[in-house]
């Protein structure tokens, strides 16, 4: 394994298991509060938004090759 390589998937698990972590305490937040089912889905929405953009981003990125 070649060191860009090492860095390349260190990125992508990172910052995986990072965003996984963020909708963990998104959910946390959002069961602690009480939130209805719609507050889940405003809150996820409100606070995943940010992520999505990342990924997509990224997926452009990779298909684009820009």
């Amino acid at each position: 394994m070649t060191i860009e390589q090492f860095e390349h998937w260190s990125l992508v698990l990172g910052t995986g298991g990072l965003m996984l972590y963020m909708v963990f305490i998104i959910y946390r937040l959002a069961k602690e509060s009480g939130a209805s089912r719609f507050g889940y889905v405003a809150l996820f929405l409100s606070l995943g938004l940010g992520m999505v953009g990342f990924v997509a981003k990224s997926i452009l990125q990779e298909v684009l090759k820009v």
